[in-house]
């Protein structure tokens, strides 16, 4: 709502409505991904009433993911068909589509960010020690793998590529596209909208320049928008 009535006032919002509603529904980004052949992990929408296909298309285990999960949270994972019975039920509380993909297993996720259709930074984030994801939340608080930044000409040129071409079905904003690569090829797991950006951490390998980018894609914005009234 707040970016939505920046937009309506005529301000520049980097995270603007359209991407912060695509981005935080993980069917319409499967789906979206599916539609214009964008490598991903296998992947399957479905309600109550078809659960079974999971079984059938992906197998056990795998990843079952909320419309809405964010930062690790809403994602579980299920070891076995008994376990995934037992575990839907509770996330099919709050939504009827569930997204469910294969569990691929790997020391650390690559994360792209992209600016304006232009590559930003490039992260791989490892996984929280003796877990299976980045986050790890316990009755001891939230522990998070390491995080290191290269240059993005130093990065893969394929998990480049791909992570530019998945943020552009979003729009031109900020956005922050989580890659795995699996035998080799490169794979979108999702698209995040607003993404970190932390002193230390996405900034390690170009420093400030990183925030003289963003404020110049301001600047470039707002100047657009001027000469346009």
């Amino acid at each position: 709502r707040f970016a939505r009535r920046a937009s309506a006032e005529g301000l520049v919002v980097i995270d603007e409505p359209e991407s912060i509603v695509r981005c935080t529904n993980k069917v319409f980004l499967a789906e979206a991904l599916e539609r214009h052949r964008v490598a991903m992990p296998r992947s399957v929408v479905f309600g109550e009433d078809n659960a079974h296909l999971v079984g059938e298309r992906i197998g056990f285990p795998c990843v079952i993911k909320q419309p809405d999960s964010a930062f690790s949270a809403g994602v579980i994972k299920a070891e076995s068909a008994e376990e995934f019975a037992e575990r839907v039920g509770e996330l099919f509380e709050g939504t009827d589509l569930l997204i469910a993909q294969e569990f691929v297993p790997t020391e650390y996720d690559w994360r792209i960010g992209v600016l304006g259709g232009e590559p930003l930074f490039a992260c791989r984030y490892h996984m929280a020690r003796g877990h299976w994801q980045i986050v790890k939340r316990d009755g001891e608080g939230i522990h998070e793998g390491a995080c290191d930044t290269m240059r993005v000409e130093d990065a893969p040129k394929r998990v480049v590529e791909l992570g530019v071409r998945a943020a552009g079905l979003i729009g031109d904003g900020l956005y922050g596209v989580d890659l795995k690569m699996i035998g080799g090829r490169a794979k979108v797991i999702e698209v995040n909208d607003n993404p970190n950006i932390d002193a230390g951490y996405e900034d390690q390998a170009i420093g400030d320049e990183l925030y003289t980018r963003i404020m110049r894609h301001f600047l470039v914005r707002m100047e657009n928008r001027r000469n346009l009234s």
